[in-house]
């Protein structure tokens, strides 16, 4: 089925595009690497009347450490996530969660800055980002402001975003050494969105206890969710397997998940339980050894 009739703009600077949704508000698209855009378009569940494609601005593609930080621009592909290209190295979780994405030809015109905004609840890189407690800048009609990730995922499908504004690009932490990595995730083929996935970090001081844990999950509610709950229960203990599936145990009831044609609400709970015992005991592991997972 082909899409409704569409005015198309390829805006050069970022600027230029910002005008071009301010102009026509809610009846404008933002297109990015396309890979959740043109199947909504072709199923005409999304019925633009303006599409704006931004790949033609370049600012977007930017990717630079700002000390502790690394900013990732918008554009920036998948595969450049999954292979570590340049600076993107320094945040090793984001290979891994990339290579989880879909499929070569998914991951080589996907956008991280695609992906946020599109806010699939099973999405990985989300998880990640909330994970990490990262920070995404966008900017509109009315300046650049900065989104805590808590704040920026809304719902299933919404954002923070106001229709004039594009995420220009991410800000997450570069995590030293003693901190340990890992995304784990359950699906019926592989590339699929996840039924269930689990991103933990954990950081462990030189003596052994954990410093800080972090764990949120994809796949359970209508957004993102952190696990506030099994991060406290890990806080000081030391990351033995025993200590780690205890605490994970916590995870489903820091959920309230629905059941779909995938799987059940307690299937989902089980998973939850299961992956982020895993996730945990991988990223502790890495921890311990001074590498990321």
């Amino acid at each position: 089925m082909p899409a409704v009739p569409f005015e198309y703009h390829g805006p050069a600077t970022l600027d230029e595009a910002i005008g071009l949704l301010a102009r026509y508000g809610e009846r404008a698209k933002a297109l990015a690497g396309g890979q959740s855009l043109v199947p909504l378009l072709t199923l005409r569940l999304a019925r633009p009347e303006v599409v704006v494609d931004l790949n033609g601005i370049q600012e977007l593609r930017v990717v630079r450490r700002d000390g502790d930080d690394l900013f990732i621009g918008a554009l920036v592909r998948h595969r450049a996530l999954e292979r570590g290209e340049g600076a993107l190295a320094a945040c090793a979780i984001l290979r891994e969660a990339a290579a989880l994405i879909g499929n070569v030809r998914v991951r080589t015109l996907g956008t991280i800055g695609g992906s946020l905004a599109h806010a699939d609840p099973a999405a990985e890189l989300p998880a990640v980002v909330r994970a990490l407690d990262g920070t995404l800048v966008v900017r509109g009609a009315a300046g650049e402001r900065a989104i805590p990730a808590h704040e920026f995922f809304i719902g299933a499908l919404t954002t923070a975003l106001a229709p004039d504004e594009v995420i220009v690009g991410i800000r997450l932490p570069v995590l030293g050494p003693g901190v340990g990595y890992a995304v784990t995730e359950f699906t019926r083929r592989a590339g699929d969105f996840a039924i269930v996935a689990a991103v933990a970090v954990v950081e462990v001081r030189p003596a052994g206890e954990i410093a800080r844990a972090r764990v949120a999950l994809a796949g359970v509610g209508s957004t993102p969710i952190r696990l506030p709950g099994v991060e406290a229960a890990l806080r000081s203990e030391r990351p033995d397997p025993r200590t780690l599936r205890r605490a994970a145990e916590g995870a489903a009831r820091e959920i309230e998940p629905e059941g779909d044609a995938h799987a059940s609400a307690a299937y989902r709970r089980h998973l939850a339980r299961v992956l982020t015992a895993r996730a945990l005991e991988r990223a502790a592991a890495a921890a311990a050894d001074g590498r990321p997972a």
